[in-house]
């Protein structure tokens, strides 16, 4: 089958284009994503500030079901624009937390699409959109967020797959990790993520050629983020990561950091096979 044309002059006409949501921030998601992680958190409620990244559980886009494309992702064309590309994946994010956002304020999310961009990998072609997010609570500004997301073709039958980086050796503090449906149910339940790769076992692995159910890239971010907050107390002022290699639901992996001697903190999840899943890196207040 012939690869689909990238026509970019098309999809730069959605550059610039933005759309705004509001929500009451409620304290369910936040003690749900707790029960998930195993923490031992007091029961959130309102006044509580989000954790980091704890926002994902809010602002979910709602389609109705018979809009969905084949990955179960709404179709595109609507606020992202229509590449033509059928595997979508988070490729990587950028944060700067600027104010807490409490549990019972009336929050906004400012979405504008800020750059396309067409590359050929030794897979097929690559188109990357990277989406700003911009989150305030009473006029202030909360949360300032770079979104990439990488669109990409099917696997080609018999392709070899890519020879993923080894993993860094020595840390200053680790957990492992066992995923399993169980936990990509309930993290797709919580964002309201109908990516068909998180639970359909034959679409994952048939259609799109991963080894198994693909553990979701912010829950990867987010258990980054959990395994700082289980070593420090201190404010989390910057975040940012990359995705390297999938992670399936049929393979442990563990989560690492490493304190820099600029005063910043490296984290990464390193999968049972040695190979860097996600590489991280936090800054850190004081």
């Amino acid at each position: 089958m012939a690869a689909p044309r990238i026509d970019m002059d098309h999809l730069n006409q959605w550059l610039g284009r933005s759309e705004t949501l509001r929500e009451q921030i409620a304290p369910f998601p936040a003690n749900a994503l707790a029960a998930t992680l195993d923490r031992d958190d007091a029961p959130y409620a309102d006044g509580t500030a989000l954790p980091p990244l704890w926002h994902w559980l809010h602002f979910l886009p709602v389609h109705k079901l018979s809009e969905c494309g084949r990955d179960g992702h709404a179709a595109k064309g609507g606020f992202l624009p229509p590449v033509p590309l059928p595997r979508r994946m988070w490729a990587g994010s950028r944060f700067r937390f600027l104010a807490d956002m409490p549990i019972g304020a009336v929050a906004e999310k400012r979405s504008t699409i800020g750059k396309i961009t067409h590359k050929a990998g030794r897979s097929g072609d690559l188109v990357f959109v990277t989406v700003n997010h911009d989150y305030f609570v009473g006029g202030t500004q909360t949360i300032a967020e770079e979104h990439d997301i990488v669109y990409r073709e099917d696997p080609h039958p018999g392709a070899p797959a890519p020879q993923p980086q080894p993993a860094p050796e020595g840390d200053d503090f680790s957990r492992a990790i066992t995923p399993d449906p169980v936990l990509l149910f309930r993290y797709s339940a919580l964002t309201f993520n109908g990516h068909r790769i998180h639970y359909d076992t034959p679409y994952a692995t048939g259609v799109e050629g991963y080894a198994g159910l693909v553990v979701h890239g912010p829950l990867i971010a987010t258990l980054l983020m959990d395994t700082l907050r289980r070593h420090t107390d201190a404010r989390v002022t910057g975040f940012a990561f990359r995705a390297l290699a999938t992670i399936t639901d049929n393979m442990t992996f563990s989560t690492h950091l490493a304190r820099q001697p600029d005063g910043r903190v490296r984290l990464w999840a390193r999968r049972q096979d040695g190979a860097l899943a996600m590489d991280a890196t936090a800054e850190l207040e004081g």
